[in-house]
């Protein structure tokens, strides 16, 4: 009686396994298709939105090595000419203006990415293990100003930089760009995640707060300081508004600036005004092919925490 139990619960054990064997089969199979229809569809989408930004970008270097008399024609000539020529570059490069604008660009964005990171950090550490009263309050304003657009604050800053004459200088392109809100956020939400062993280590030690934060939360803090240096130079670099009220001497104009003056006086000179355009974005592609290992681990080490 106890053999024929056993055989008959062997004989349901095969049947079960043979059974299940072919769907196991058909659903490895349909999972290796969805799989690649779903690589497949990801990389048509890849292609189109590169295509789509690919474009515009070469066009524009089309375009900036073409005559202007071409390009003041349509964009048919602009196409099918392909006498190729640097006259719009060496025209820009040689009138010298341009030299000014970049050296004035990097330095109010290498200042002021200095002066963000050291001040934001040191803000958001303070929120971050300071417990005072009102700290929520602080932070809640301040993440309220993430919501004022600066260029509602325009006036009043050009009116305080007038106040205390600083107008017309690298400052007043520099000091209103300092107090990034984000940049607060994005480090105190970082150092809310950072483990507190160390610093419960080195304050059993006798290290005091400003050790602790310069000697160890800010080495720990690498990648954050990385992707908010790279967002704030860029932002800084791109700013138009501030340095076009609080700017007037040529020599003092940033890139961006520099470039809406070309472009007023430049009127139909196509080639010109592309010409200008590339070169004023040319430092930022090199940037990113120079740190781009650093931007994408920098930004891919500040995720939100909660």
């Amino acid at each position: 009686m106890t053999s024929t139990i056993a055989q008959r619960s062997r004989r349901r054990t095969r049947n079960g396994v043979s059974a299940a064997a072919p769907v196991a089969r058909v659903a490895t199979r349909r999972s290796d298709g969805s799989g690649r229809t779903f690589t497949i569809g990801s990389g048509v989408v890849l292609m189109v939105f590169a295509a789509l930004w690919l474009i515009p970008s070469l066009w524009a270097i089309k375009t900036s090595l073409t005559s202007n008399a071409t390009s003041a024609i349509g964009a048919g000539p602009i196409l099918r000419d392909w006498r190729l020529t640097f006259g719009s570059y060496s025209a820009l490069l040689r009138g010298g203006d341009i030299w000014d604008w970049y050296l004035a660009s990097a330095f109010t964005s290498v200042v002021t990415v200095a002066l963000t990171v050291l001040f934001a950090s040191m803000a958001a550490y303070a929120l971050s293990r300071l417990r005072f009263r009102g700290r929520r309050l602080v932070f809640w304003l301040m993440i309220g100003g993430i919501m004022i657009p600066p260029q509602v604050l325009i006036v009043p800053v050009f009116q305080e930089l007038e106040l205390v004459k600083l107008l017309n200088t690298y400052w007043a392109v520099i000091l209103p760009q300092v107090p990034a809100v984000i940049a607060v956020f994005v480090f105190k939400q970082f150092f809310d995640g950072l483990p507190r062993d160390f610093e419960e280590a080195a304050r059993i030690e006798g290290a005091d707060f400003w050790t602790i934060y310069r000697l160890i939360v800010m080495p720990l803090s690498k990648p954050v300081i990385a992707a908010m240096s790279i967002v704030t130079f860029v932002g800084v670099w791109n700013n138009l508004i501030l340095p076009l009220f609080v700017l007037s001497n040529p020599k003092l104009m940033t890139i961006p600036v520099g470039l809406a003056t070309v472009q007023g006086s430049y009127g139909q000179r196509l080639s010109d005004i592309q010409a200008s355009s590339i070169l004023g974005a040319l430092p930022l592609v090199i940037l990113f092919l120079i740190f781009q290992r650093q931007i994408v681990e920098g930004v891919a080490g500040t995720g939100v925490k909660g």
